[in-house]
């Protein structure tokens, strides 16, 4: 379910940068959530420099091309977490991209796992079918 939004600026990043970044993004989700790394979803979300603007400037007007993430977690996950994942997501910007922290933004959204669907299947009846599967498991 874990996903993951770098909206970042056309021209401004390297191609390596961003696979970097979403290789790495990937792994870093994973491993804070504990979840399968066959979940993770990460993407960059390409904004020309006329679409964007930071501090009232547009990025071709000489506005700073500063990173933003969207980070999306089902509900329930620990306050402990999301503040590590948001941590560890603007580590990833400043260290991959070479952008002052300061100037990184991010957020993540929790979404109730009955809002959330994989393959057309809410997840909150997956986790029901995973946690019967797991108790069936270990009763054998």
């Amino acid at each position: 379910m874990p996903v993951a939004h770098f909206h970042l600026i056309d021209g401004t990043f390297t191609i390596d940068q961003r696979r970097r970044l979403l290789t790495e993004a990937s792994h870093c989700y994973a491993q804070v959530l504990d979840s399968p790394l066959d979940r993770v979803r990460t993407f960059v979300v390409p904004h020309t420099p006329d679409d964007a603007a930071t501090a009232g400037v547009l990025i071709s007007g000489g506005g700073d091309p500063a990173p933003y993430f969207t980070a999306i977690v089902l509900a329930g996950r620990s306050l402990e977490q999301r503040q590590r994942l948001a941590s560890r997501f603007t580590d990833l910007l400043v260290d991959i991209l070479e952008v002052p922290r300061s100037v990184v933004r991010g957020q993540i959204v929790e979404v109730d796992p009955n809002n959330w669907f994989i393959g057309g299947v809410a997840a909150a009846a997956m986790r029901a079918e995973e946690i019967a599967a797991r108790t069936d498991s270990t009763s054998a």
